[in-house]
């Protein structure tokens, strides 16, 4: 073999550090009607072992052994090159993915489900409750809690629940209880179903539903887990990029020219892009791309806002690019991409010009997954689809300029339980869907009383 597909790194090398953004790019405060709110008011919703890394400013934190331990089960994760696909694409530019598909949920996910299942774990908690759109995020939660022994109800949003039935199975294989959000175990699901019974559910509700039951438990014994969003899972996920960096270099490549990851709450695309961020607050020339879909559109038609993370308002207010608490996505193949909010860190980063994000259709989406499925082999998921199809626009670009770009992106995970959304794309069943103005406009109007974060450096 002439060339070198895929560049590995021994189990020795896993990072032994995340890497935290809030040491280097300050997020504003969660809020409350009396002001911020202080670490010990999440008492309730995590564990505090938890609470004090989300809160943290150190730059880079231990990664406790037994983390370590059991993410050596599928990391380090594979770089690879994807050579066919530049050839397919005739671009000069070298395109490097790293396959998160790997883990035993199929995703990235399990980078932080094993870590918050392992906190709550040493804190003595016994259930976990949390929500999830596609069920990557169930799925890895699942699977973490089962490694763990804790207990694990999820709640599925409804649209994705009657759309991926196996991502329910995969959970209730790994012991966890999943059901469609809203649903009537919880009082904020029930308010929701008497005023829309056939609304097709939203991860703001769905957070609602699984916060209300980590706190309503009586026994104490029961914590909330969020699998994106907060600043604790993004440090969690940094040991992608972290990975990605030292496979670079043993590539001979010093840094990319470009660095995209598709952005729903924006964890498998921190993962990836935080350490490239520090190096680009440090005067590296690097494009950070967070790619969402033109119909959830946060950070590309969204303004900057303190906003509810969930529908029934149970959260703080977070500082972040937001379609509004109350706002209904439209059921795209893409679940996990159908958040209201983005994460704080990466809205930050976005107003502080670090990154620059892109909206993108289904279809066009789609189409660049079938292409990266026939050349490199690997169906992606739709979310990652997303991704992939920045990637092309990229080596297109390259290929116009006749530049030798180096670009990366997170190959966020497989989509061998996604099958019905390429079944309805190549039965030309999907269409695009532009999100109207009125509609934003509509869901951004309860927000007009709240405080505004600054905006700028």
């Amino acid at each position: 073999m002439s060339r070198i597909r895929k560049i590995y790194l021994d189990e020795k090398e896993i990072p032994k550090q995340w890497y935290n953004l809030a040491a280097d790019i300050k997020t504003e405060p969660f809020m409350s009607p009396d002001g911020p709110v202080p670490p010990e008011a999440w008492a309730p919703v995590f564990p505090m072992n938890l609470v004090e890394l989300e809160y943290s400013t150190q730059r880079w934190i231990d990664i406790p052994e037994g983390i370590l331990e059991i993410l050596s089960r599928w990391r380090p994760s594979p770089l690879y090159r994807a050579y066919d696909l530049e050839e397919a694409l005739g671009t000069p530019a070298k395109i490097f993915y790293k396959n998160e598909s790997l883990s035993p949920a199929g995703s990235h996910k399990p980078n932080t489900a094993v870590a918050q299942a392992w906190y709550n774990k040493q804190f003595g908690i016994k259930r976990m409750t949390t929500e999830t759109g596609a069920g990557q995020w169930g799925s890895a939660l699942a699977f973490a809690c089962a490694l763990l022994g804790l207990e694990c109800k999820v709640f599925m949003v409804r649209v994705s629940f009657d759309q991926k039935p196996y991502r329910k199975l995969m959970m209730q294989t790994w012991g966890a209880n999943c059901v469609a959000s809203p649903s009537n175990e919880t009082q904020a699901g029930r308010t929701i179903l008497e005023k829309m019974p056939d609304t097709p559910g939203s991860l703001g509700i769905a957070i609602s539903e699984a916060i209300e039951a980590a706190v309503t438990d009586k026994s104490g014994n029961t914590r909330y887990s969020l699998g994106s969003v907060l600043n604790h899972v993004m440090m969690h996920q940094t040991i992608i990029g972290l990975e990605a960096k030292k496979q670079l270099q043993k590539a001979g490549i010093k840094k990319p020219d470009v660095v995209i990851g598709c952005a729903g709450g924006g964890s498998n695309f921190a993962g990836l892009s935080f350490p490239f961020v520090y190096d680009k607050i440090n005067g590296a020339e690097i494009e950070i791309i967070p790619v969402e879909p033109a119909s959830c559109p946060t950070m590309t038609r969204a303004p900057y806002v303190y906003d509810h993370g969930d529908t029934a308002k149970m959260t703080p207010l977070v500082a972040m690019h937001s379609l509004g608490h109350s706002f209904i996505p439209p059921p795209i193949h893409a679940g996990g991409l159908r958040y209201h909010g983005m994460a704080p860190l990466v809205s930050k980063a976005v107003t502080e010009g670090l990154m620059n994000p892109l909206a993108l259709h289904q279809l066009e989406c789609y189409e660049a997954g079938i292409l990266f499925a026939k050349t490199e082999g690997i169906i992606p998921a739709p979310e990652t689809n997303h991704a992939i199809a920045a990637v092309i626009n990229e080596a297109n670009k390259a290929k116009e300029e006749g530049k030798e770009k180096v670009i990366l992106f997170n190959f966020s995970g497989h989509g061998l339980m996604d099958l019905t959304g390429y079944d309805k794309y190549l039965s030309g069943q999907l269409t695009d869907y532009e999100l109207p103005e009125n509609i934003i406009l509509e869901n951004l109007e309860e927000l007009k009383d709240y405080p505004k974060p600054p905006v700028g450096k």
